[in-house]
């Protein structure tokens, strides 16, 4: 199933401004906070030297030097809102629900390191990452991939689960599909994802409504032609 949504509902599931969750993810490890701190006091100190060389008390250099101190603070919100703003340019969403079509695991590469052994040899060392990799479909032929750094939760995860997510696209109809979001699966009240890009509670209340208009096209009393399915699936955009 997949139902339009409107540029409205597309903005309230991925909000301009960071959510907690997204702050959270750019956050990142103690060294990713020591290298925005290392930053946060190179700005400071480069805007106090330009202060003392050329003697300048503009009001705008002190905003300049608060802003840059307070950078370790800030970046992740930055970072955040700039994945988010890459994704509201797209002009048209909708809400896909499909099974779980199959799903395997992978070990990716994800960065390189060089170092020294105990002989002074150069050493190149791979770090990598244990991914799941699922395959969502429905009874229409669309299909997609997603993948997403491995977790225990996924153990939940099995072929023939019904899968939620929002595609992003340029096309009015939806024909080509550009991006995805994260994966949400309801009958384990579960979230597969890397970057939490959509408002969850959003997200859920979506599903929620579309499950009430299909209780009710379920009724005996208002069956429907396939003409008469397919206008209804625009009846659930809002």
């Amino acid at each position: 199933m997949l139902v339009p949504l409107t540029r409205e509902k597309f903005e309230q599931l991925i909000p301009l401004i960071a959510t907690g969750p997204q702050y959270k993810y750019y956050w990142g490890k103690f060294s990713n906070f020591l290298q925005r701190l290392l930053i946060s006091v190179v700005i400071g100190a480069i805007v106090l030297l330009f202060k003392v060389l050329f003697r300048v008390d503009f009001p705008l250099v002190f905003i300049i030097g608060i802003i840059g101190a307070f950078y370790w603070f800030w970046g992740p919100v930055f970072q955040a809102s700039q994945r988010n703003i890459k994704c509201r340019r797209y002009k048209y969403s909708g809400f896909f629900r499909g099974r779980i079509l199959d799903f395997w695991i992978t070990e990716e590469l994800i960065g390189k390191q060089e170092t020294v052994n105990n002989k002074g040899d150069l050493v190149i060392v791979e770090n990598r990452e244990k991914r799941i990799n699922l395959e969502i479909g429905d009874d229409t032929g669309f299909i997609a991939e997603f993948q997403a750094p491995l977790k225990v939760a996924y153990k939940a995860i099995s072929s023939g689960q019904w899968a939620e997510l929002l595609v992003m696209s340029n096309r009015g109809d939806l024909s080509t599909i550009e991006e995805i979001s994260d994966i949400y699966i309801p009958s384990r009240d579960l979230w597969v994802s890397d970057y939490p890009i959509l408002r969850r509670d959003f997200f859920t209340e979506v599903s929620s409504r579309l499950d009430d208009n299909e209780d009710e096209d379920d009724k005996p009393r208002r069956r429907r032609s396939e003409g008469n399915r397919r206008r209804k699936r625009d009846d659930y955009r809002y």
